[in-house]
């Protein structure tokens, strides 16, 4: 791996990390393996005091730097090779990395002792890198403030509408205790209603006389039994025992002779 400048720059929290190392994340001890990339640089500015710093300014660090790291550590490393790679991902992405990355300054090896320099193309690099990493930074700022400022609008206008609704809804009235007092009430309220009850109406009896064979004719006017209620109508054709008739709304229907009386 060559570490000259950052490829990509990191997200926010990313470009950050190198700024979170405790002291006493530095004092972690070598024996015991690095659980993250906070603990690996800890690691490193453990190990390495001149070249890995966790507070004030940086220094950049030498081309091959992960080279020179994987050979001083040896095979049985208490980092592994891939947490090596992400802690100087993250080390060479800090916003003090990127402003320390300027033309002309020296890059720095494992014990500090200078080595090359930045070229014009590195810093101009590394600038821009710098520049993106606080222009997502400021998005992501700038995005949390418009929720934080929608949940506040949100809230007062939530409470306004329920207040609302609680001044629009019916009261309710108490359920009355005293159940003869219920029964009272409910007797008054009933009395009125039975004395405006109409009597039922009683239907005359309708006295009827079967039709003879020589009154089933066509045209002759009959009473037709229907349910309980005889109809008006008119035979129109005879063909005993059935016996044809149009009633007076015109519906035409067949019906037996037993069923037809004297109009």
């Amino acid at each position: 791996m060559t570490i000259a400048t950052p490829v990509t720059a990191e997200t926010p929290e990313q470009a950050t990390t190198l700024e979170q190392v405790t002291t006493e994340q530095q004092a972690v001890p070598t024996s015991e393996k690095p659980a993250n990339v906070k603990d690996v640089l800890a690691f490193l500015c453990q190990s390495f005091p001149k070249c890995f710093i966790s507070s004030g300014p940086l220094q950049p660090l030498k081309v091959g730097i992960f080279q020179d790291l994987a050979a001083r550590l040896g095979e049985n490393a208490t980092v592994s090779k891939t947490q090596l790679r992400q802690a100087l991902r993250v080390y060479t992405s800090s916003w003090r990395y990127l402003e320390a990355t300027k033309e002309g300054v020296n890059r720095i090896d494992l014990e500090g002792q200078p080595a090359e320099l930045i070229d014009a193309q590195q810093a101009e690099h590394a600038a821009k890198l710098l520049a993106e990493s606080k222009q997502k930074a400021a998005e992501k700022r700038k995005v949390k403030q418009q929720e934080q400022r929608a949940q506040q609008t949100a809230k007062p206008q939530a409470d306004r509408a329920a207040a609302k609704d609680k001044v629009a809804r019916p009261v309710q009235k108490t359920a009355n205790k005293n159940p003869k007092a219920a029964s009272n009430a409910a007797q008054r309220s009933a009395k009125p209603a039975r004395a405006a009850e109409k009597p039922a109406v009683v239907q005359p009896v309708v006295q009827l006389t079967a039709l003879v064979a020589e009154q089933l004719k066509v045209g002759a006017a009959v009473l037709v039994k229907l349910g309980s209620s005889p109809m008006p109508a008119t035979v129109t054709e005879v063909n005993l025992p059935d016996v044809t008739v149009q009633l007076s709304s015109g519906m035409v229907i067949k019906t037996r002779q037993d069923s037809l009386y004297q109009a």
